[in-house]
Protein backbone atom coordinates (compact mmCIF):
# COMPACT_ATOMS: atom_id res chain seq x y z
CA UNK A 1 0.00 0.00 0.00
CA UNK A 2 1.32 3.44 -0.93
CA UNK A 3 1.87 6.12 1.69
CA UNK A 4 0.22 8.77 -0.51
CA UNK A 5 -2.16 8.19 -3.40
CA UNK A 6 -3.31 11.17 -5.46
CA UNK A 7 -6.08 10.20 -7.86
CA UNK A 8 -7.66 12.39 -10.57
CA UNK A 9 -6.81 15.62 -8.74
CA UNK A 10 -8.33 18.71 -10.34
CA UNK A 11 -8.03 22.34 -9.26
CA UNK A 12 -10.09 25.05 -10.99
CA UNK A 13 -9.93 28.74 -10.12
CA UNK A 14 -13.23 30.53 -10.73
CA UNK A 15 -13.03 34.21 -11.72
CA UNK A 16 -16.12 36.37 -11.98
CA UNK A 17 -16.64 37.58 -15.52
CA UNK A 18 -13.54 35.79 -16.78
CA UNK A 19 -12.70 32.32 -18.04
CA UNK A 20 -12.01 29.65 -15.41
CA UNK A 21 -8.40 28.59 -14.96
CA UNK A 22 -7.85 24.83 -14.78
CA UNK A 23 -4.51 24.75 -12.94
CA UNK A 24 -4.46 20.99 -12.27
CA UNK A 25 -6.33 18.73 -14.65
CA UNK A 26 -6.66 15.09 -13.56
CA UNK A 27 -3.26 14.43 -11.96
CA UNK A 28 -2.66 10.98 -10.43
CA UNK A 29 0.47 9.61 -8.79
CA UNK A 30 1.53 7.72 -5.69
CA UNK A 31 4.41 7.82 -3.23
CA UNK A 32 5.64 4.73 -1.42
CA UNK A 33 7.11 4.61 2.07
CA UNK A 34 10.69 5.86 2.02
CA UNK A 35 10.45 6.75 -1.68
CA UNK A 36 11.54 9.98 -3.37
CA UNK A 37 9.28 11.10 -6.21
CA UNK A 38 10.03 14.04 -8.49
CA UNK A 39 7.40 16.34 -10.01
CA UNK A 40 9.01 18.28 -12.86
CA UNK A 41 7.83 20.97 -15.23
CA UNK A 42 8.13 24.62 -16.21
CA UNK A 43 6.57 27.41 -14.18
CA UNK A 44 2.81 27.31 -14.66
CA UNK A 45 2.59 23.55 -15.17
CA UNK A 46 0.64 23.05 -11.93
CA UNK A 47 3.35 21.59 -9.67
CA UNK A 48 3.01 23.97 -6.72
CA UNK A 49 -0.81 24.01 -6.92
CA UNK A 50 -0.73 20.21 -6.70
CA UNK A 51 1.40 20.44 -3.55
CA UNK A 52 -0.84 23.08 -1.95
CA UNK A 53 -3.90 20.97 -2.72
CA UNK A 54 -2.30 17.97 -0.97
CA UNK A 55 -1.55 20.14 2.06
CA UNK A 56 -5.07 21.64 2.06
CA UNK A 57 -3.68 25.17 1.78
CA UNK A 58 -5.64 26.44 -1.23
CA UNK A 59 -8.20 29.23 -0.66
CA UNK A 60 -11.79 28.18 -0.07
CA UNK A 61 -13.30 30.98 -2.14
CA UNK A 62 -12.98 30.94 -5.91
CA UNK A 63 -11.18 27.58 -5.91
CA UNK A 64 -12.75 24.21 -6.69
CA UNK A 65 -10.79 21.04 -5.79
CA UNK A 66 -11.91 17.53 -6.76
CA UNK A 67 -10.42 14.06 -6.78
CA UNK A 68 -8.93 12.11 -3.89
CA UNK A 69 -5.78 12.58 -1.79
CA UNK A 70 -5.36 9.43 0.29
CA UNK A 71 -2.67 9.49 2.98
CA UNK A 72 -2.19 6.22 4.92
CA UNK A 73 -5.68 5.09 3.96
CA UNK A 74 -7.45 8.37 4.81
CA UNK A 75 -8.72 10.78 2.18
CA UNK A 76 -7.44 14.17 3.35
CA UNK A 77 -10.22 15.95 1.47
CA UNK A 78 -12.82 14.43 3.82
CA UNK A 79 -11.17 15.81 6.98
CA UNK A 80 -12.13 18.96 8.84
CA UNK A 81 -9.71 21.82 9.38
CA UNK A 82 -8.77 20.76 12.92
CA UNK A 83 -8.04 17.18 11.85
CA UNK A 84 -6.02 18.48 8.90
CA UNK A 85 -3.99 20.79 11.17
CA UNK A 86 -3.08 17.79 13.32
CA UNK A 87 -1.70 15.97 10.27
CA UNK A 88 0.11 19.00 8.79
CA UNK A 89 3.49 19.41 10.44
CA UNK A 90 3.25 16.11 12.30
CA UNK A 91 2.74 13.58 9.49
CA UNK A 92 3.06 15.74 6.35
CA UNK A 93 5.36 18.75 6.12
CA UNK A 94 6.27 21.15 3.33
CA UNK A 95 9.36 23.18 2.48
CA UNK A 96 8.11 26.23 0.61
CA UNK A 97 9.76 27.88 -2.36
CA UNK A 98 10.77 31.21 -0.80
CA UNK A 99 11.91 30.98 2.85
CA UNK A 100 11.91 34.76 3.26
CA UNK A 101 8.16 34.91 2.62
CA UNK A 102 7.44 31.62 4.41
CA UNK A 103 9.16 32.51 7.69
CA UNK A 104 7.57 35.11 9.97
CA UNK A 105 9.88 38.17 9.74
CA UNK A 106 9.10 39.45 13.27
CA UNK A 107 9.58 36.19 15.20
CA UNK A 108 13.03 34.68 15.94
CA UNK A 109 13.92 31.45 14.16
CA UNK A 110 14.01 29.55 17.46
CA UNK A 111 10.39 30.34 18.35
CA UNK A 112 9.24 29.30 14.89
CA UNK A 113 10.90 25.90 15.29
CA UNK A 114 9.83 25.35 18.92
CA UNK A 115 6.21 26.20 18.09
CA UNK A 116 6.01 23.09 15.91
CA UNK A 117 7.52 20.92 18.65
CA UNK A 118 5.18 22.26 21.33
CA UNK A 119 2.08 21.96 19.10
CA UNK A 120 2.64 18.47 17.70
CA UNK A 121 5.01 16.71 20.14
CA UNK A 122 3.72 18.17 23.40
CA UNK A 123 7.10 19.45 24.55
CA UNK A 124 7.60 22.20 27.10
CA UNK A 125 9.25 25.44 25.96
CA UNK A 126 12.59 24.34 27.48
CA UNK A 127 12.50 20.86 25.95
CA UNK A 128 11.54 22.31 22.59
CA UNK A 129 14.45 24.78 22.75
CA UNK A 130 16.95 21.94 23.30
CA UNK A 131 15.45 19.90 20.46
CA UNK A 132 15.39 22.93 18.16
CA UNK A 133 19.11 23.48 18.71
CA UNK A 134 19.76 19.84 17.80
CA UNK A 135 17.67 20.19 14.63
CA UNK A 136 19.36 23.42 13.56
CA UNK A 137 22.78 21.81 14.01
CA UNK A 138 21.65 18.78 12.02
CA UNK A 139 20.69 20.89 9.01
CA UNK A 140 24.15 22.47 9.00
CA UNK A 141 23.61 25.90 10.58
CA UNK A 142 26.70 26.83 12.66
CA UNK A 143 26.51 28.35 16.14
CA UNK A 144 22.99 26.98 16.54
CA UNK A 145 22.30 28.45 19.99
CA UNK A 146 22.89 32.00 18.78
CA UNK A 147 21.09 31.52 15.46
CA UNK A 148 17.89 30.49 17.24
CA UNK A 149 17.62 34.02 18.67
CA UNK A 150 18.10 35.69 15.28
CA UNK A 151 15.40 36.88 12.89
CA UNK A 152 15.03 35.63 9.28
CA UNK A 153 16.52 38.80 7.78
CA UNK A 154 19.73 38.18 9.76
CA UNK A 155 20.32 34.86 8.01
CA UNK A 156 21.60 34.21 4.51
CA UNK A 157 19.33 32.66 1.89
CA UNK A 158 20.90 29.24 2.39
CA UNK A 159 20.54 29.44 6.18
CA UNK A 160 16.90 30.50 5.91
CA UNK A 161 16.20 27.50 3.70
CA UNK A 162 17.98 25.23 6.19
CA UNK A 163 15.91 26.71 9.04
CA UNK A 164 12.74 25.99 7.06
CA UNK A 165 13.88 22.41 6.51
CA UNK A 166 14.57 22.09 10.26
CA UNK A 167 11.01 23.24 10.99
CA UNK A 168 9.60 20.78 8.46
CA UNK A 169 11.51 17.83 9.94
CA UNK A 170 10.92 18.78 13.60
CA UNK A 171 8.21 16.14 14.05
CA UNK A 172 9.86 13.57 11.78
CA UNK A 173 6.96 13.55 9.28
CA UNK A 174 6.16 10.51 7.19
CA UNK A 175 5.99 12.67 4.05
CA UNK A 176 7.96 15.79 3.12
CA UNK A 177 7.00 17.97 0.13
CA UNK A 178 9.82 20.23 -1.09
CA UNK A 179 8.59 22.93 -3.49
CA UNK A 180 11.54 24.35 -5.45
CA UNK A 181 13.78 24.38 -2.32
CA UNK A 182 16.82 25.62 -4.27
CA UNK A 183 15.22 28.58 -6.07
CA UNK A 184 17.31 31.80 -5.97
CA UNK A 185 20.28 30.02 -4.34
CA UNK A 186 23.71 29.87 -5.96
CA UNK A 187 24.83 26.52 -7.36
CA UNK A 188 27.10 25.69 -4.40
CA UNK A 189 24.29 26.21 -1.86
CA UNK A 190 21.89 24.35 -4.16
CA UNK A 191 24.15 21.31 -4.07
CA UNK A 192 24.38 21.53 -0.27
CA UNK A 193 20.59 21.72 0.13
CA UNK A 194 20.05 18.73 -2.18
CA UNK A 195 22.66 16.72 -0.28
CA UNK A 196 21.04 17.75 3.01
CA UNK A 197 17.60 16.59 1.85
CA UNK A 198 19.06 13.28 0.64
CA UNK A 199 20.76 12.64 3.99
CA UNK A 200 17.78 13.68 6.12
CA UNK A 201 15.35 11.55 4.13
CA UNK A 202 17.68 8.58 4.62
CA UNK A 203 18.16 9.27 8.35
CA UNK A 204 14.47 9.77 9.18
CA UNK A 205 13.01 7.31 6.65
CA UNK A 206 10.82 10.09 5.27
CA UNK A 207 9.16 9.92 1.86
CA UNK A 208 9.93 12.95 -0.30
CA UNK A 209 8.04 14.69 -3.10
CA UNK A 210 10.57 16.91 -4.86
CA UNK A 211 8.98 19.66 -6.98
CA UNK A 212 11.30 21.41 -9.41
CA UNK A 213 11.62 22.75 -12.96
CA UNK A 214 15.16 21.35 -13.25
CA UNK A 215 15.61 17.73 -14.30
CA UNK A 216 19.26 18.03 -13.33
CA UNK A 217 18.25 18.33 -9.66
CA UNK A 218 16.21 15.11 -9.64
CA UNK A 219 18.88 13.15 -11.55
CA UNK A 220 20.67 12.00 -8.41
CA UNK A 221 17.82 12.33 -5.91
CA UNK A 222 14.53 10.82 -7.09
CA UNK A 223 13.45 7.21 -7.54
CA UNK A 224 10.62 8.09 -9.92
CA UNK A 225 9.79 11.22 -11.92
CA UNK A 226 6.45 12.66 -13.05
CA UNK A 227 6.72 15.28 -15.81
CA UNK A 228 3.86 17.81 -15.83
CA UNK A 229 2.72 20.17 -18.55
CA UNK A 230 -0.28 22.52 -18.44
CA UNK A 231 -1.83 20.78 -15.44
CA UNK A 232 -1.42 17.17 -16.58
CA UNK A 233 1.23 14.47 -16.24
CA UNK A 234 2.64 13.80 -19.71
CA UNK A 235 5.31 11.24 -18.79
CA UNK A 236 6.10 9.17 -15.72
CA UNK A 237 8.88 6.64 -15.23
CA UNK A 238 11.72 5.54 -13.02
CA UNK A 239 14.64 7.97 -12.91
CA UNK A 240 17.02 5.81 -14.93
CA UNK A 241 14.39 4.94 -17.55
CA UNK A 242 13.40 8.59 -17.97
CA UNK A 243 16.96 9.83 -18.45
CA UNK A 244 18.01 6.89 -20.64
CA UNK A 245 14.88 7.00 -22.82
CA UNK A 246 12.91 10.27 -22.67
CA UNK A 247 9.86 9.55 -24.79
CA UNK A 248 7.71 12.68 -24.64
CA UNK A 249 8.99 15.62 -26.75
CA UNK A 250 8.52 17.90 -23.73
CA UNK A 251 10.74 15.71 -21.54
CA UNK A 252 13.30 15.58 -24.34
CA UNK A 253 13.18 19.38 -24.59
CA UNK A 254 13.74 19.80 -20.85
CA UNK A 255 16.77 17.50 -20.96
CA UNK A 256 18.19 19.19 -24.08
CA UNK A 257 18.06 22.58 -22.35
CA UNK A 258 20.33 21.46 -19.49
CA UNK A 259 24.04 22.38 -19.92
CA UNK A 260 26.26 19.26 -20.03
CA UNK A 261 29.94 19.06 -19.13
CA UNK A 262 30.52 16.43 -21.84
CA UNK A 263 29.09 18.61 -24.64
CA UNK A 264 31.51 19.97 -27.28
CA UNK A 265 32.81 23.45 -26.52
CA UNK A 266 30.61 26.16 -28.02
CA UNK A 267 27.64 23.89 -28.68
CA UNK A 268 24.47 25.95 -28.11
CA UNK A 269 21.64 24.80 -25.86
CA UNK A 270 18.36 23.79 -27.45
CA UNK A 271 15.57 25.62 -25.62
CA UNK A 272 11.94 24.63 -26.01
CA UNK A 273 10.36 27.16 -28.40
CA UNK A 274 7.56 29.43 -27.23
CA UNK A 275 6.35 29.79 -23.65
CA UNK A 276 4.18 27.74 -21.25
CA UNK A 277 1.23 29.98 -22.15
CA UNK A 278 1.32 28.72 -25.76
CA UNK A 279 -1.11 25.87 -25.18
CA UNK A 280 -4.21 24.25 -26.60
CA UNK A 281 -7.05 22.98 -24.35
CA UNK A 282 -6.54 19.39 -23.22
CA UNK A 283 -10.22 18.74 -23.87
CA UNK A 284 -9.75 18.73 -27.65
CA UNK A 285 -6.00 18.49 -28.38
CA UNK A 286 -2.52 18.04 -26.96
CA UNK A 287 -1.66 21.17 -24.98
CA UNK A 288 2.02 20.93 -25.97
CA UNK A 289 1.31 20.82 -29.74
CA UNK A 290 2.09 24.53 -30.49
CA UNK A 291 5.63 24.10 -29.11
CA UNK A 292 6.30 20.52 -30.22
CA UNK A 293 8.79 19.55 -32.90
CA UNK A 294 7.07 16.15 -33.29
CA UNK A 295 3.61 17.58 -33.92
CA UNK A 296 1.35 15.72 -36.37
CA UNK A 297 -2.17 16.60 -37.51
CA UNK A 298 -3.92 14.49 -34.87
CA UNK A 299 -2.18 16.45 -32.09
CA UNK A 300 -4.46 19.45 -32.65
CA UNK A 301 -7.72 17.52 -32.84
CA UNK A 302 -7.53 14.54 -30.44
CA UNK A 303 -6.65 14.51 -26.73
CA UNK A 304 -3.85 11.98 -26.07
CA UNK A 305 -4.49 9.46 -23.30
CA UNK A 306 -1.92 8.56 -20.66
CA UNK A 307 -0.84 5.06 -21.71
CA UNK A 308 1.14 2.75 -19.44
CA UNK A 309 3.95 0.83 -21.17
CA UNK A 310 4.85 -1.52 -18.33
CA UNK A 311 5.48 1.22 -15.76
CA UNK A 312 6.66 3.94 -18.16
CA UNK A 313 3.55 6.08 -18.71
CA UNK A 314 3.28 8.41 -21.70
CA UNK A 315 0.73 10.91 -23.06
CA UNK A 316 1.67 11.56 -26.71
CA UNK A 317 0.46 10.83 -30.26
CA UNK A 318 3.94 10.96 -31.81
CA UNK A 319 6.60 10.28 -29.12
CA UNK A 320 10.35 10.44 -29.53
CA UNK A 321 10.41 6.72 -28.81
CA UNK A 322 8.11 4.06 -27.37
CA UNK A 323 9.37 2.49 -24.12
CA UNK A 324 9.76 -1.25 -23.95
CA UNK A 325 7.97 -2.96 -21.04
CA UNK A 326 11.08 -5.05 -20.38
CA UNK A 327 13.19 -1.96 -19.60
CA UNK A 328 10.66 0.00 -17.55
CA UNK A 329 10.32 0.30 -13.81
CA UNK A 330 7.35 -1.68 -12.54
CA UNK A 331 4.83 0.05 -10.35
CA UNK A 332 5.15 3.64 -11.63
CA UNK A 333 1.74 5.23 -12.00
CA UNK A 334 0.60 8.66 -13.08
Amino acid sequence: MSLLEVQDLRVVFRRRGRRDVRAVDGVSFDVGAGETVGVVGESGSGKSITALAIMGLLPKRGCEVSGSIVFEGTDLRTLGQEELRDIRGRDIAMVFQDPMSSLNPVIPIGLQVTEVLERHRGMTRGEARVEAEVLVKKVGIPDAGRRLDEYPHQLSGGMRQRALIAMSLACRPRLLIADEPTTALDVTIQAQIIELLRDLVADFGTSLVMITHDLGIVAGLCDRVNVMYSGRVVESAGRHELFDLPCHPYTGGLLASIPRLDSPRGQPLKPIPGSPTDTLPWTSACAFAPRCGNEVAVCRSVTPDLVDHGGHSLRCHNPLDVPSPTTSTAGARA
